[in-house]
């Protein structure tokens, strides 16, 4: 099998995903795009080489529906004969992507790609796509489908996971995003978006609340008991958990991943395009997986594929120098602590989700960039990348500095 390597990988900045955000006035091709030119810029990359861009778009309706992975090929610029798709694997969509991008060149058939993902959650609303499984009723009564907070707050009752836990994590995420940002640890994937005169819309994430603290958290009301209690959604959840006496809800806005709007790319090609084009390459993919697990708890997948991508590469838990768990909701990581025993030291060391925020098509692509900056940082050999994804699946990628 060829090998496939990463040789840059950029993202814009997120923008908070409301009207007043730095990027509510930039569609989400132009945030692809975005991205695409920066990558292209900083290569000095000759685009016509590239075979396939791959982005990932978790709500592909409207001016993000289509294939945006085209549309952002050709707003950008890029030679006509690159070719563009939309995948969507809901939250894990952009390491998807980069998977996906991967493959091709692992199989030989193709020699350049791009993988990435784009989310403009200001402009197009989280579930405006729709999908079978919220709105069948003979599917959702037999998966026992719940919204995903109440996932998180059952994960969180099922494996004795507290409130002051999910507010104590996320008083850490804050803080490591904040020491991240002001020791300019983000600086080499971070391209400023621009307008169309060339000035500057927003150049650093603007989720971030570095003055969070355990008391500003117990403020906030849990985001969830509402649905869970008044709707009936805790019932539903109970009849397929009955050992669960009480959905204990502790999830609010200041626990769980911010709503934001950004996009990345990758850029991974085998070993002859690099020399061709004098790329060094910064790390190769190991290995990688998707796996499916029970859909209405939804979110312990990121163990499960994790354990698959490491039996992949030949890997245990043990052998990986950083993780990126994606911060979709504190229980998640705290959940993936105590399956793989990895101590938090390794795991997220310059915040997450909960702090920087979670542009879903975006997000797994821009993992991927943040752990590989941090491993060459810190003068580290591998990495890993997971997200927890709805309908009950994970998606992971090891890498390795060369």
């Amino acid at each position: 099998m060829t090998e496939a390597f990463i040789y840059d990988a950029v993202r814009t900045p997120r923008g908070k995903g409301k009207t007043d955000g730095a990027l509510h006035e930039v569609p989400a091709v132009r945030l692809a795009a975005s991205a695409l030119t920066s990558l292209a810029a900083r290569s000095r990359l000759d685009t016509g080489l590239v075979d396939d861009v791959v982005l990932g778009c978790v709500e592909p309706v409207g001016e993000q529906g289509a294939d945006i992975g085209r549309s952002a090929v050709l707003e950008a610029g890029w030679a006509e004969s690159v070719a563009g798709v939309q995948i969507n694997r809901f939250c894990a969509s952009g390491l998807e992507a980069c998977n996906m991008a991967a493959a091709q060149v692992m199989s030989g058939q193709s020699q350049l790609t791009v993988g990435g993902g784009v989310e403009s959650m200001s402009r197009v609303r989280m579930g405006s796509a729709g999908g079978a499984w919220m709105v069948d009723p003979e599917l959702a009564f037999r998966t026992y489908f719940v919204p995903q907070g109440v996932s998180a707050d059952l994960l969180a009752t099922k494996y004795g996971i507290s409130r002051d836990d999910v507010d104590a994590y996320a008083v850490e995420s804050q803080r490591r995003a904040a020491a991240a940002w002001s020791e300019g640890r983000f600086e080499r994937s971070v391209a400023p978006v621009k307008d169309q005169n060339g000035l500057t819309v927003c150049a650093k994430d603007e989720h971030l609340r570095p003055g969070t603290s355990m008391q500003s958290l117990a403020a906030l009301t849990p985001s969830f008991a509402g649905i869970g209690e008044a709707i009936g959604f805790d019932a539903v959840i109970q009849q397929r958990y009955p050992e669960v006496e009480r959905v204990n809800h502790v999830h609010t806005p200041g626990n769980s991943s911010g709503i934001v709007d950004g996009a990345a790319a990758v850029l991974i090609g085998n070993r002859e395009i690099g020399s061709k084009l004098g790329l060094k390459p910064r790390a190769r993919i190991r290995g990688f997986a998707s796996i499916g697990t029970e859909p209405s708890i939804m979110l312990t997948g990121p163990s499960f594929s994790v354990e698959k991508a490491l039996q992949r590469a030949g890997m245990g838990y043990g052998d990986v120098d950083l993780y990126e768990v994606n911060e979709a909701f504190a229980a998640v990581v705290l959940r993936f602590m105590q399956v793989s025993n990895v101590w938090f030291d390794k795991i997220n060391v310059n915040g997450g989700a909960i702090a920087l925020g979670h542009p879903l098509g975006a997000t797994g692509a821009m993992l991927l960039g943040t752990v590989l900056d941090e491993m060459e940082r810190r003068g580290l050999g591998t990495g890993c990348v997971t997200l927890c994804v709805g309908a009950g699946m994970g998606t992971a990628t090891v890498i390795e500095r060369v």
